[in-house]
Parts: structure tokens; C-alpha cells; sequence
């Protein structure tokens, strides 16, 4: 089965076809080092984390790169820093946040059970790579100097909103347009600017004589380019990237190369909430992958859980992040881990394989990890298939504790009165029956055992 994606710039699903399968090369915008990484945030790194191991999976774990940048310079980690740091220079409080914050998303990243990236480069390392992509688009007449910043000119590339497909009044209101008088147009944006007294500061391009920093979108460019080239296979990260960030990054690169795109394919994912409602401080819902891990809504949740939970929606969907998600993926680790052996095997099940195949449908992947728990219990196949497919997509089954205090109360009448009708399911060769009633009593929190004597049960945990 081939591997098929869907393209945000084209809006269709079809067949990956790397530029060399011998050199296969993906992009994902990183986090700003500000602040700690919330469960948002998690998202594109465990979605591109799964793709990341299945294109190791389909062409060797030497042929891909996967960069994924770090964003260290940015208005939001000035501000941060001056209300952190007060009495510090302002240079060295940026440095304070960024290496603690940093250091800190690396640990969460780290215990979702996902792979570094090949590179993972910084943006303050790679401003001389800025400046000459900056340097270019002047020369070229796509970008021009005003009051010591230099910007791009939209209406030098006619292409321009082909990614978003958005209508000029819209761009201009979703890109929230800053008014200022030395723009030629309201859509240009900044490329670098001048820095103010304290900020971070650098040599300027194109003839400016004021030190200066670098622009958002350029960063990405920049990065991409040093370690992917001029043009690469894929680039990933939130659909809320989608514009202005990834827009500019297409028309920033292709009239610094004239090259006809920037990446093959653009993959977005969905956003998320929380129990139903937008993420945001101001709601009381705001929660970082650190909170999850030491303690949320008084239980401590294990990466493996985490993962799992989040790979249970569709990338491309908006997912609603609940104590009730958390719970059911629990559930079903804790079982996995009670009920099957791991024989150090590393090769995950095909159809769990042909289910990430289609555009990284983890939660048919999901569902193939039942059938083959199901199929492993009756004796038909291994149970180290499904342990092993947990293991391909970065899942340890082994670190799941599961608490009985998350599991909810039950009956144990009803319970009994549950396994004595699986029972005779199973007596009548009634096997649909049967999986439908162990599954019922799986959301209860309820693990059985068939043995020669009869099925036994037990909470699981």
C-alpha cells in the first residue's frame, strides 16, 4: 500500500512521492521558548513525531530529516523576560527564559516517548543564513528597506495566498495588518527590523547601518533551507500556521530561489480544546504537557497515555482534550500491558502500518490495535504484535501505572451478570456478542481472563 498524504495547498490526498527517496526531507515550525509547552503545543509534535517514524519505517532511518526549529528571538520572549527578570539586563533575562523553557520542553517531548529530529536548529544561530536570504529578495525586487526595516512586497508575487485561499480583506484582517506609513502596501511584512535599546541585536542587511533583528517568517525560511534546500518534501505544524506564517515562508522562498514551490506537501493539524472549550488562561483550562505529566484533575498521567489519547482523533480534526479520553486510553494500555507479553520485537502489525499509510489515520491504526488484542487473546496471532505496534509509534505500554482511583465505580453484580452472558455468547459461538460485551466492560475498567475453568475478571490497574 502506498503512502498517501493530504496537501493543504492543493486540498486533495495523494501518493507521497519524495524529490529522493534516498534523501527524504521534512519541516515543522517548533515552539517559541517563552513558556512552557501546553497540551496544544504537544499536538504537531506527537503527530509529526508518527510521520517521522513511519517515513523511517518506509525508506531507513539514515535517509530521512526531520528538522524541527527552535524560535529564540521573538517579542514574546522579550516581554517575558523583562516580567520575569526585572532586575536583569535585558539580554541576559532572555537567556534565563529561553535556556529554562527550553530545557523543559525537551523533558516533555522526551517523556511523549517521541524521537528528536535529525536537526534542531536555533534561530540565533542562523542569522547570517537570514540576511542573505533577506538580501536576495532586495536584490531582486521582492522585498525593499523603509526606516531601517526591510520588507516584503506581496504584490511582487502574483502566488501569493494560494496556500490559505484567502480573499485580501480576509488576509488583511487574519494577519491583524500593523499600520504603518513607510509600508508600500498594508499586506507587506517585515523581514527585519531595527531592535530597540537592551534587545537582542545584529548587523543589518541590505546597507541598514542600525543593528537589527530578524522577522518571524524568515527564521523558518532560513532553517529550512540550510538543512533541507531550496526545496524539500514536507512541512508540518498547526493549521493555525496556515497564514500569515507558512504563507510568507512560501512567498519568502520561492522568489529567493524562483523555484516553483517551497515544499512538496503542507500538513496542518487540527486544533484543540479543552473539555469542550477553547484553551486560553482566562478560561482556568490552560494546561502544559508538564502539568499533565506531574498531576492534572488529581491523577499523574504517563506520556504513553498522553500519546495515546492525542492519537485518537485524526491529525486533521480538531480534537477535544478530556479526563474522559485520558481515562478510556488508561484503560486500554493498562490491558494491553496486563495481557501481553513483549518478545523484543520491533516490527509493527501491517495493518496498523496500512492505517498510518492513509494520511496518518491513527485512529483506524487504534482500531487495528484492538482487533489484534482481540485476535492475540483467542491465540490467533502474538500478543507481542500489539506491543510491538504500540512500540512503532513510540507508545511504552510498560510505563503505564494505572491508578484504580481514575476508574469508575461499578457493580459487581453487574458486572458478574456481564461475564455470565459473554459466557454463553462464547458457548453459542456468538463471538460479535461476546468482543461487544468484554468491550462494554473494558470502558468500565474491567480486564477478564478466560481460562479452561471458566473467565475470571479483575479492575485494572
Amino acid at each position: 500500500m502506498d503512502l498517501k498524504l493530504y496537501d493543504t495547498l492543493t486540498r486533495e490526498k495523494r501518493v507521497f512521492k519524495p524529490l529522493d527517496p534516498a534523501n527524504v526531507r521534512m519541516y515543522v515550525c517548533g515552539p517559541t521558548v517563552y513558556d512552557f509547552a501546553h497540551i496544544g503545543n504537544a499536538r504537531p509534535v506527537i503527530v509529526f513525531d508518527v510521520l517521522f517514524r513511519l517515513l523511517r519505517h518506509l525508506y531507513g532511518a539514515k535517509r530521512v530529516t526531520y528538522v524541527r526549529n527552535i524560535t529564540d528571538v521573538d517579542d514574546k520572549i522579550n516581554a517575558r523576560a523583562a516580567e520575569e527578570y526585572p532586575a536583569l539586563r535585558l539580554n541576559e533575562a532572555i537567556r534565563h527564559v529561553t535556556e529554562k523553557t527550553d530545557r523543559q520542553f525537551h523533558e516533555d517531548v522526551a517523556a511523549l516517548g517521541c524521537l528528536p529530529p535529525t536537526y534542531e536548529p536555533r534561530a540565533t544561530e542562523h542569522i547570517a543564513d537570514m540576511r542573505t536570504l533577506i538580501e536576495r529578495l532586495v536584490a531582486s525586487g521582492n522585498a525593499y528597506v523603509a526606516q531601517d526595516n526591510v520588507l516584503f512586497s506581496v504584490g511582487s508575487d502574483p502566488d501569493y495566498g494560494e496556500l490559505s485561499k484567502r480573499p485580501l480583506d480576509e488576509m488583511i484582517a487574519g494577519a491583524r495588518v500593523e499600520v504603518a506609513p513607510y509600508k508600500r502596501a498594508p499586506m507587506d511584512f517585515v523581514l527585519w527590523k531595527p531592535s530597540k535599546p537592551g534587545e537582542p541585536a545584529w548587523p543589518s542587511p541590505a546597507g541598514i547601518t542600525t543593528p537589527g533583528r530578524p522577522g518571524w517568517h524568515i527564521e523558518c525560511s532560513a532553517m529550512a533551507w540550510r538543512y533541507l534546500g531550496e526545496t524539500f518534501d514536507i512541512h508540518g505544524g498547526g493549521i493555525d500556521l496556515v497564514f500569515p506564517h507558512h504563507e510568507n515562508e512560501i512567498a519568502q522562498s520561492r522568489c529567493a530561489f524562483h523555484t516553483p514551490v517551497m515544499a512538496n506537501v503542507w500538513m496542518h493539524n487540527g486544533f484543540l480544546q479543552v473539555e469542550g472549550e477553547k484553551m486560553a488562561k482566562s478560561a482556568g483550562n490552560f494546561v502544559t504537557i508538564h502539568e499533565l505529566l506531574k498531576g492534572w484533575n488529581g491523577h499523574r498521567w504517563s506520556g504513553a497515555i498522553l500519546k495515546f489519547a492525542m492519537l485518537s482523533t485524526h491529525y486533521r480534526q480538531p480534537i477535544n482534550w478530556t479526563q474522559q479520553k485520558l481515562e478510556e486510553a488508561a484503560i486500554t494500555l493498562s490491558t494491553f500491558r496486563q495481557r501481553c507479553f513483549d518478545d523484543g520485537g520491533a516490527e509493527p502489525a501491517d495493518e496498523v502500518l496500512d492505517a498510518l499509510k492513509d494520511d496518518l489515520n491513527t485512529p483506524q491504526a487504534i482500531v487495528e490495535l484492538h482487533k489484534l488484542f482481540d485476535r492475540s487473546q483467542r491465540g490467533q496471532v502474538s500478543p507481542s504484535a500489539v506491543i510491538s505496534s504500540c512500540r512503532f509509534l513510540g507508545i511504552d505500554v510498560a510505563e503505564v501505572n494505572l491508578a484504580k482511583t481514575l476508574l469508575k465505580q461499578v457493580d459487581e453484580a453487574t458486572v458478574a451478570g456481564l461475564v455470565e452472558r459473554r459466557s454463553a455468547a462464547r458457548e453459542a459461538k456468538d463471538f460479535r456478542e461476546s468482543d461487544r460485551i468484554r468491550d462494554e466492560l473494558a470502558k468500565m475498567g474491567v480486564v477478564l481472563k478466560d481460562t479452561k475453568d471458566g473467565t475470571t475478571w479483575e479492575i485494572a490497574g
